[in-house]
């Protein structure tokens, strides 16, 4: 399994050589030092932890820069463990180019937070009508009736917090690499606003 920790730049498009056109995402991604390797004997599940993101040292705990030291890694912003065999050893450091053009990737970040919306922009549900009177516009309608069972069941979907939670979008093909620049461009959306942190991986 191959891992990174990315900063999502931004969308565009490629021209491909037959003429189209593909969509694309380009991520900022590493390099990552790893920071940790856990181990089913040690730890009981097999796991490697990667920092990245550079950061003014005064900004980390002194538990942190003990940390990272460890590895000899400088102040980094962000750690994040990724499970799985990856042959990483503590000490080393990951960059894009264990990943090749047309491997499956997943990508998990957080998407964008919306506040707290109504069931039409939540969950999209359908509008009533808007003539002859109607204050049912944007209304959920009923959610329970009265004399069974006189309450509204769990589950029912309702208005709330949208958006700000982890997604995780697979499929993703990788189609260009940059190893000078760091940069690696994958076909299609990756959930998170422009400069979030990504946790990329290969789609067994």
């Amino acid at each position: 399994m191959a891992a990174i920790l990315a900063k999502k730049l931004g969308m565009t498009q490629l021209f491909q050589e037959d003429g189209s056109v593909a969509r694309v995402t380009v991520l900022e991604a590493g390099p990552c030092p790893v920071t940790a390797v856990r181990t089913a004997k040690g730890d009981g599940y097999d796991a490697v932890q990667l920092a990245f993101g550079a950061i003014k040292e005064k900004n980390l705990s002194k538990a942190e820069r003990g940390h990272l030291a460890k590895a000899d890694a400088g102040p980094l912003r962000h750690v994040r463990e990724f499970r799985g065999e990856t042959g990483a050893q503590l000490g080393d450091t990951l960059t894009v180019e264990q990943f090749e053009i047309g491997d499956k990737l997943k990508v998990a970040g957080t998407s964008k937070g919306k506040g707290f919306q109504g069931t039409v922009k939540r969950h999209n549900f359908s509008r009533g009508p808007v003539s002859h009177g109607s204050h049912n516009v944007r209304a959920p309608g009923s959610i329970g009736a009265s004399a069974w069972p006189a309450r509204v069941m769990k589950g029912i979907r309702g208005p709330g917090q949208m958006g700000n939670k982890r997604i995780t979008q697979k499929g993703l093909t990788v189609v260009r690499i940059d190893a000078d620049r760091n940069l690696l461009i994958v076909r299609g959306s990756v959930p998170g606003p422009t400069n979030g942190l990504v946790e990329v991986r290969t789609d067994a």
